[in-house]
């Protein structure tokens, strides 16, 4: 920093045409002024200023750092003057992870909304169900849908995350609705690889009690767009969250069973890696998200 005021004042001279005119520019004494540009000549090993009582004038050395250091001023200049714009309004690009089925179900359908919203903006989303490095990878902002441990990031809840045990009709039909979680045992279940515990469902009564049950099939998953076609085929049933198959539940689809059991409850959260000088495109894209599914979701509606 001390070597940057320096060069300012050095251009600032050369520009003035005298030592007193820069001082006045400056709000500082002729001294100090002074000062500066020796301690830049002493910091180079070169003379940049021929000094007389009656003139200034460069160097062949003070011309090519002028030329330089006033170039590169003018570059600090416009990129605080482009910090600034940016930090006015949503701008630039704005680069989203998200869990690829909610990505696609409920971020792609309303990226024309925000974008249009937004016209300086621009998005790229990237569809993953790993859980990324945000600062390693260049992001903004990640969706992540989880209960999350203490970290460097910051989250800002966006909604529930409610989980069913759910099959098609003709299922249920063929092999029976469960009464209690332990009948789970008897029927094929389609497991989601990515959950803490896919081989083993909890569930709690309305009286509290915690029931943990091992479940087995022919069918485990990475994918819960894959997994709802499964469903839908009538391969077995499955714990899956209502935001995959709300439709689903509610145009009758798919039955949802053990409904007087809580089961598998995580959040839906938007993480970032500072809360300082949050930039105003990653703070309209969540409130934007906010503003979608806050409250009630449409995926919880009937």
């Amino acid at each position: 920093m001390e070597a940057l005021n320096d060069i300012a004042v050095f251009v600032q001279v050369v520009e003035s045409g005298s030592f007193t005119a820069a001082a006045e520019r400056l709000g500082i004494s002729r001294s100090v002024v002074s000062k500066y540009i020796t301690r830049l000549e002493e910091r180079l090993g070169a003379r940049l200023l021929n000094r007389t009582t009656r003139r200034l004038s460069l160097t062949e050395t003070g011309h090519i750092f002028f030329q330089r250091s006033q170039r590169g001023l003018l570059e600090i200049e416009e990129a605080e003057a482009e910090v600034s714009r940016l930090q006015e309004a949503p701008r630039g690009k704005l680069r989203i992870n998200s869990p690829m089925s909610f990505g696609i179900l409920h971020i792609a359908p309303a990226l024309p909304e925000f974008l249009a919203r937004y016209p300086d903006l621009s998005v790229e989303m990237n569809l993953d169900d790993r859980q990324v490095n945000l600062v390693e990878e260049g992001f903004d902002l990640a969706i992540r849908i989880a209960e999350l441990p203490e970290s460097s990031l910051i989250a800002r809840r966006l909604a529930p995350c409610r989980h069913v045990v759910c099959a098609t009709s003709a299922y249920l039909e063929r092999h029976g609705t469960p009464q209690k979680p332990q009948d789970l045992q008897r029927h094929n279940a389609i497991t989601f690889r990515y959950q803490t515990t896919p081989d083993e469902w909890h569930f709690v009564s309305r009286q509290g009690e915690v029931s943990r049950v091992q479940v087995g099939g022919s069918l485990q998953m990475n994918n819960s767009l894959a997994l709802r076609e499964a469903l839908l085929r009538d391969v077995g049933l499955t714990l899956i969250p209502t935001f995959i198959v709300g439709d689903d539940l509610r145009e009758n689809r798919l039955q949802a069973v053990l409904s007087d059991y809580r089961t598998l409850e995580l959040s839906i959260y938007a993480v970032y890696p500072h809360r300082r000088h949050l930039s105003p495109k990653v703070r309209a894209f969540i409130d934007f998200l906010a503003q979608k599914i806050s409250g009630s979701p449409s995926w919880e509606q009937t």
